[in-house]
């Protein structure tokens, strides 16, 4: 049986969009509280009755959540301009040489507006 399993994160971080105009609100420091969805898709385990354990996405993230959990994203490595777009590829190039099962990444920003990368 194919499944797709989504597990949500929540990490804190301040950023600015140094590519938009000087008068763009984005363009001035501010944070978010940034939720991000791991989404793994495959054949279930006939025996186990599930595609995997929660807890390996989980551990899978932890490392890269670390990196970005109250930190001001632009002074990381590789993300120079932390749009949501940016920040969903970047997970995904972290994140799926540990997680083949991976399908999509999903970056919140607000409530209402949200990156979905599905890879490359």
């Amino acid at each position: 049986m194919k499944m797709e399993l989504r597990k949500t994160f929540q990490f804190e971080a301040a950023h600015l969009l140094p590519r938009l105009p000087k008068s763009h609100k984005c363009r001035r420091l501010h944070g978010h509280s940034f939720k991000v969805d791991i989404v793994v898709a495959g054949e279930c385990d006939a025996r186990l009755g599930w595609l995997m354990d929660y807890a390996d996405i989980t551990a899978a993230f932890k490392p890269i959540w670390e990196k970005l959990d109250h930190r001001y994203l632009n002074e990381i490595p590789g993300l120079k301009n932390p749009t949501s777009e940016e920040i969903a590829v970047w997970i995904w190039r972290k994140l799926k040489p540990g997680l083949p099962l991976l399908t999509e990444i999903v970056v919140a920003e607000t409530c209402t507006a949200r990156a979905v990368y599905r890879g490359e």
